[in-house]
């Protein structure tokens, strides 16, 4: 198999994205449609609804994108998890239907290292110390013999969802993080905020508790938005850096959909340049959900003989990156 080309499907919360890439790294299509709620957060259900209403349509503008015919893919790559159950549900139905009408190799992807391995193809940095920071998502890794190693992470909620939740519930709108760095920008006062790291870990709960109770008590917004940012960031770039002297990796990657913040890529770059490490942000088109990373991952997976079975594909909600072997983790640097 000289350049296998794979369709991934991504449907792990609100977005339904289909990507076609081969092992080489090129992505040849990144299509999607995202479920929005009128209100709250995401209702897995509706959510599911959604992706399962967009899907033909996802599929066929990736396939019509990347120029091929769904006769010409190598292999159907599916993203099993971690997510939310009724959405990753609707994404491996698809996938399963497409392997089998097909006849081709089903190839079971982790959501998170998607992220990774996009990441790492994208920047060339092939072997660094990720910062994974999304909605759903905040862990800071690393591979180590055989597999990616988890070396801090949230002990509640995300990054993502602190300070999505903050700006709903102020109804300053969705997402959060660009809102907040424009409110900065009128911020006058620091307001102190719970900054709470355990050892490697991050807790963000009780910061978005504060942050909402210093509202009611009548401090203003633009320097709560400030103030929520600053702790919030400066707790990841701690527990980063305490990983990166632990691991002594020469290289960092910023992944996942805060990976556009512009305020959390100049912190990491101050601590960065104080190590003398080489420092990479996945491009904005790959920084949030999409069929792309996993289209990729699968792609190099099948080069590596990472299949599974149909009626053994179930979803996996808790798929954890430590759980899972990454025998090709050397693959982009030895390809270049």
């Amino acid at each position: 198999m000289e350049r296998p080309v794979v369709l991934g499907i991504e449907s792990t919360a609100h977005t339904f994205g289909v990507g076609i890439a081969s092992y080489d790294g090129t992505i040849l299509a990144n299509e999607y449609s995202v479920y929005k709620p009128t209100t709250g957060g995401i209702h897995p259900r509706e959510a599911a609804e959604h992706h399962a209403k967009v899907a033909a349509d996802v599929v066929s503008r990736a396939v019509k994108k990347a120029g091929i015919k769904l006769e010409d893919l190598d292999g159907i790559a599916i993203s099993l998890g971690p997510g939310m159950g009724p959405c990753l549900r609707v994404g491996a139905t698809i996938a399963r239907a497409l392997s089998y009408k097909l006849s081709i190799p089903l190839i079971p992807v982790n959501h998170a290292i998607a992220h990774f391995e996009i990441a790492r193809s994208s920047t060339e940095l092939f072997d660094p110390l990720i910062v994974f920071i999304s909605g759903g998502n905040t862990m800071i890794a690393a591979y180590e013999e055989g597999r990616y190693r988890v070396f801090g992470e949230t002990l509640d909620i995300s990054l993502g969802n602190c300070l999505d939740t903050f700006t709903r519930e102020t109804e300053l709108g969705f997402p959060g993080p660009p809102i907040l760095e424009q409110m900065m920008s009128k911020a006058k006062e620091f307001v102190e905020l719970p900054y709470t790291v355990k050892g490697q870990d991050l807790s963000f709960s009780g910061l978005l508790t504060a942050a909402l109770r210093a509202l009611k008590e009548g401090y203003r917004i633009e320097d709560i938005s400030m103030s929520l940012l600053e702790t919030a960031y400066a707790m990841v770039v701690e527990v980063t850096e305490r990983a990166l002297v632990h691991t002594g990796k020469r290289e960092i990657v910023l992944t996942g959909g805060v990976a556009r913040s512009r305020r959390l890529t100049e912190m990491l770059n101050i601590m960065v340049k104080a190590h003398d490490v080489k420092f990479g942000v996945v491009p904005p088109q790959y920084a949030g959900d999409n069929g792309a990373m996993i289209a990729l991952t699968g792609a190099v997976e099948l080069k590596y003989g990472i299949t599974i079975r149909i009626e053994d594909s179930s979803i996996r909600p808790k798929w954890r990156v430590d759980q899972v072997d990454v025998p090709w983790y050397y693959y982009y640097r030895d390809l270049r």
